[in-house]
């Protein structure tokens, strides 16, 4: 089987990773095969920092992948190859795969000391019979788009920009939980749900979102005015929607931030308020 391979983590799955993906995925359609990418399980930063935040959940990730037409999508343990080197990791790709192309993005690295770089890979062209594809950097507005970047972006509430990068909306995501229920009284019924765990976190404020095909205005933070929550929530207000929610999943796409979490006077002045959020919402 004639197999385009492609490599990397592709956390969000912005413009950048899509020209990667779409290099190997048009070379494979013309030759008449199939392209494989060859991820891992958890970030790599995890495994050098204990820790790792990201663009959007593993499962939607790849979701986005194999929305892209990718045929295969084998998932490695960081682990087990972290220390091996370049030309090892190589070696056993090309063993199991018999890639007649391999697609990398312009700054990929594998293997020990990161010695498994695009002019690595241009080098063993030849040797091991395939074609590489280097995919140059792509920008937005003259900036590098990286997943570091839009990163970034999400964390200074940048979420248009961030979102032009992506190519799709950054999305929340999680199960309806029962909340103190204020803001029914006020006219104003919201659906809960904890911040994903693990996902970069965008500043506290009042956000324009959407949830399917509805509009929705989302409150992130402690709830100063009401009263100081142990944890932060995020609440969403669905507009033209009064359907019940609790224990359902919801998928939440944040378009923009409206303005940042503030304490008002009073239930009056936080409802004024409201109704000039979802003014803006709307426009």
């Amino acid at each position: 089987m004639k197999n385009s391979i492609i490599l990397g983590f592709f956390d969000g799955v912005h413009i950048a990773h899509k020209a990667v993906i779409n290099s190997a995925v048009d070379f494979a359609s013309n030759c008449g095969g199939k392209t494989i990418l060859i991820t891992f399980k958890q970030s790599p930063a995890f495994y050098f920092t204990g820790r790792a935040e990201y663009i959007y959940s593993r499962e939607e990730s790849l979701k986005k992948i194999g929305n892209l037409g990718v045929d295969e999508i084998v998932q490695l343990d960081f682990s087990k190859i972290a220390d091996m080197p370049a030309e090892q990791y190589l070696e056993d790709l090309v063993q199991k795969y018999s890639p007649i192309s391999i697609s990398t993005g312009f700054n990929h690295t594998f293997g020990r000391n990161k010695g498994g770089t695009p002019d690595f890979l241009r080098e063993k062209q030849k040797v091991y019979g395939f074609k590489y594809f280097c995919v140059p950097a792509q920008t937005y507005n003259g900036e590098v788009v990286s997943s570091t970047l839009i990163k970034k972006l999400l964390k200074a509430g940048e979420i248009e920009k961030a979102d032009c990068m992506l190519g799709s909306n950054f999305i929340l995501e999680g199960v309806v939980k029962k909340g103190a229920q204020i803001g029914r009284t006020i006219g104003f019924p919201t659906a809960n749900i904890d911040y994903p765990e693990n996902i970069v976190q965008i500043p506290y404020g009042v956000y324009k979102v959407k949830t399917g095909n509805k509009s929705g205005v989302l409150n992130w933070g402690m709830k100063p005015t009401v009263h100081n929550t142990p944890t932060p929530v995020v609440e969403i207000h669905i507009l033209d929607f009064n359907d019940d929610l609790y224990g359902k999943t919801i998928k939440i796409e944040v378009i923009k931030r409206i303005r940042g979490e503030r304490k008002f006077a009073g239930l009056d002045e936080l409802k004024a308020q409201i109704n000039k959020d979802i003014e803006e919402c709307l426009k």
